[in-house]
């Protein structure tokens, strides 16, 4: 999507030395799949985006760092999604540190939030 920032360059330097995961789209779910490289991606079920292809990775008590795309973030924290919920429902366990990454102009003082929505425990603008 062109108003996220773009991780390509950092993913296929990591894989190779890290474990990285990605979300794949699954109904109303985001499912957690292990990035093995560029071939191993297709496109997904939602706005065409591509997911990694292999198994679902399901023990996320094993995840450290989940980096996060948004809409909009704000000084508190807070995160603005497309409004269906993926992260939210994703995140709302999850004892990962949480990093949202955005761009200056998605950066806001105070943005709106509802009950549900999972505060990332850093924001970064790029």
């Amino acid at each position: 999507m062109n108003d996220e920032v773009h991780t390509h360059s950092f993913i296929e330097k990591a894989y190779k030395n890290k474990n990285i995961l990605l979300p794949s789209v699954n109904g109303d779910d985001l499912l957690i799949k292990e990035y093995k490289g560029i071939e191993s991606m297709v496109p997904g079920e939602h706005f065409g985006i591509l997911e990694p292809s292999g198994p679902i990775f399901s023990e996320e008590s094993k995840i450290d760092l989940i980096i996060v795309p948004g809409v909009a973030f704000d000084a508190q924290n807070k995160r603005m999604g497309r409004g269906r919920g993926y992260y939210d429902k994703l995140l709302k366990n999850s004892h990962a540190i949480k990093i949202g990454i955005c761009f200056d102009f998605q950066f806001f003082e105070n943005i709106p939030a509802e009950p549900h929505d999972v505060a990332m425990d850093y924001v970064i603008k790029s």
